[in-house]
């Protein structure tokens, strides 16, 4: 499954490989309510689009000013919507929303930072571009960490790289939900389990679903600091399993279904197949933010929050 980024740089370099000069629109900074955040892509290529700024006015305002021949062609130009109430009317923004954008029309030249990009998602490295807004020129360099986009007068900086995968070890019911919240905020979700008949079963999303055993699963799916591994299933067998290989990997977050007896009961089992205090001090369990949930929508939701939490503390 493709991220967006992924889809949008795939179509960019496909047109450009025709022969085409599509455009490239990036949010750069939004101020209040946005319906998509900084860093969004949109390309666009005689009539057809691919990604989203707004799924509303905007986009059309913005489509049909490049189909006139009404944003420069030679260098990146920098536009700005929502400056006033009645523009955030007009164009269906929410109520003191304010996007910013870049738009840039790209040609055979681009293809060089496009493919690293791509590349640099495919293979779940990070990479940076930068963009001269004066020049139009762009280069790439790999980055160790995460950039959120930065944008000065003369430079526009942008890192792409994998999405955060989270592998879901259990097909059940509390799997199917936390997989549709998760795809919303956009991670990339894969679930294993050893029963043919829970993945035969599985009525979630549009998924990878793989039969194996958990730790082989996790080595070939998910061990980079981009990864996230939940144990779901209730059976000491396969969560242990799962455990021992995900708190010996890089994984960022790995997290583990259970009551407060059950974790005990858990950590004393690991400890005693030789798992470290430091490996167990990375394992969140029992799983999410201790809100009181008992059904599976509200395990998800605070699967999630914690998840949520984590990550803009980084």
């Amino acid at each position: 499954m493709q991220s967006l980024d992924h889809q949008v740089l795939s179509q960019l370099d496909h047109w450009l490989a025709l022969g085409a000069r599509p455009w490239l629109c990036t949010i750069v900074s939004t101020i209040g309510s946005s319906p998509r955040p900084i860093g969004s892509l949109l390309a666009f290529n005689d009539g057809q689009t691919v990604g989203t700024l707004s799924g509303g006015c905007v986009e059309e305002d913005l489509l049909e000013k490049i189909a006139q021949g009404a944003i420069a062609s030679d260098r990146p130009q920098r536009m700005e919507y929502g400056v006033s109430a009645e523009e955030n009317e007009k164009l269906g923004l929410p109520c003191g929303g304010r996007l910013g954008i870049v738009v840039q029309q790209l040609s055979s030249d681009d293809r060089h930072w496009i493919e690293k990009a791509i590349a640099g998602i495919s293979e779940r490295r990070l990479v940076s571009r930068t963009l001269d807004l004066d020049a139009g020129h762009t280069t790439m360099q790999t980055i160790d960490s995460f950039e959120p986009l930065r944008i000065t007068e003369h430079l526009l900086v942008q890192s792409f790289g994998p999405k955060m995968r989270m592998l879901l070890v259990g097909a059940g019911q509390l799997a199917q939900i936390l997989a549709d919240l998760a795809i919303a905020m956009d991670f990339d979700v894969v679930v294993t389990d050893t029963r043919e008949s829970a993945i035969a079963q599985w009525r979630g999303p549009d998924v990878p679903l793989v039969h194996g055993l958990p730790d082989d699963v996790i080595l070939a799916q998910a061990t980079d600091r981009h990864s996230l591994i939940i144990t779901l299933t209730h059976d000491p067998r396969i969560d242990d399993m799962a455990l021992l290989e995900a708190l010996e990997s890089d994984a960022w977050y790995v997290g583990a279904l259970g009551s407060l007896r059950t974790t005990e009961q858990r950590l004393k089992r690991l400890r005693e197949l030789g798992v470290s205090e430091q490996q167990l001090a990375r394992l969140h369990a029992p799983v999410g933010l201790p809100i009181g949930s008992k059904t599976p929508w509200e395990i998800a939701i605070a699967i999630m929050a914690e998840i949520t939490q984590l990550k803009r503390s980084l």
